[in-house]
């Protein structure tokens, strides 16, 4: 089986065709926590098939590390589209991509590389614009166990402490937490403890973020499923969301993650995210 590892600000995955890699959906659980094992395996927060579509140009069916299906990834997406592009499966710098449903909007950045002696040049995409819908609020389609229909920097004890936390989904559930010292938060602890609270019927992840300016954040991620990453694209999302209900920054910022950094923009008028960063191949094999 032939595989691309690629990374969206540090944040990894095992890409797989799906049209010509035929894997049963029975089989993919166990697959998935193979080869994601940073140890005996090829390591990566997961793994993603790109499959054909009927709906949209491409689908992507996510998998996080310990075998369960995800909604959405934005660095996963942003890669998707180097991907297809890279490879060759499209020519279009505009395209759609599916996932649990849902189709994204992306936008291909393609520049000019020498190939080599003797071999010209060929075109490879860098960076990718996505449209990443609407912020939901509703508690229930979040989902989040809450009295009111939203939760706006509500109270959650975690670890003995009390927090405050705004609920979002991108499409997956988000909690998101402002709070100061971020860089030292042992989030292997308390990670877990977000992931599992009884108030998310789906578990959840869970962003921690301190704002450096109206415009900068730096924050780090526990995600569900896959644990402390170095960068989440649904995440850094709902970050602006909730900063904007909140506050605390504007509608345009530069989320600082671990591996990197995202450009993120919800434009009020449309109520619609747009998110901006790298997508990158590490290597290639087959396993």
């Amino acid at each position: 089986m032939k595989f691309t590892k690629m990374q969206g600000c540090g944040n990894d995955y095992i890409y797989i065709d799906g049209a010509v890699e035929q894997i049963s959906k029975e089989e993919k659980p166990d697959l998935v926590r193979r080869l994601s094992d940073r140890h005996f395996g090829i390591g990566g927060d997961g793994v993603i098939f790109i499959n054909p579509s009927e709906v949209a140009d491409f689908e992507m069916e996510m998998y996080n590390a310990d075998g369960t299906r995800a909604e959405m990834c934005g660095n996963g997406i942003r890669c998707v589209g180097k991907y297809v592009y890279d490879k060759g499966l499209t020519d279009k710098e505009h395209i759609t991509v599916v996932s649990a449903g849902e189709i994204k909007y992306l936008d291909l950045h393609v520049q000019k590389q020498e190939a080599g002696m003797g071999m010209g040049n060929r075109s490879t995409v860098d960076r990718v614009r996505v449209n990443m819908g609407s912020p939901i609020f509703q508690s229930a389609e979040i989902p989040v166990e809450a009295e009111g229909e939203q939760v706006l920097d509500e109270p959650i004890y975690v670890d003995g402490r009390e927090w405050h936390m705004t609920c979002v989904s991108m499409g997956n559930p988000h909690a998101v937490i402002f709070t100061g010292g971020v860089t030292d938060l042992p989030l292997e602890q308390i990670g877990p403890q977000f992931e599992n609270h009884e108030r998310f019927p789906r578990r959840v992840n869970t962003e921690f973020v301190e704002i450096l300016d109206r415009k900068n954040v730096f924050m780090r991620v526990w995600e569900r499923g896959s644990g402390e990453t170095f960068a989440c694209g649904t995440g850094c999302c709902a970050v602006v969301a909730a900063g904007v209900l909140n506050d605390l920054t504007d509608n345009e910022i530069t989320v600082k993650l671990l591996g990197g950094e995202l450009q993120i923009a919800w434009d009020r008028q449309q109520n619609l995210i747009y998110m901006t960063g790298p997508a990158v191949t590490v290597f290639e094999g087959e396993v």
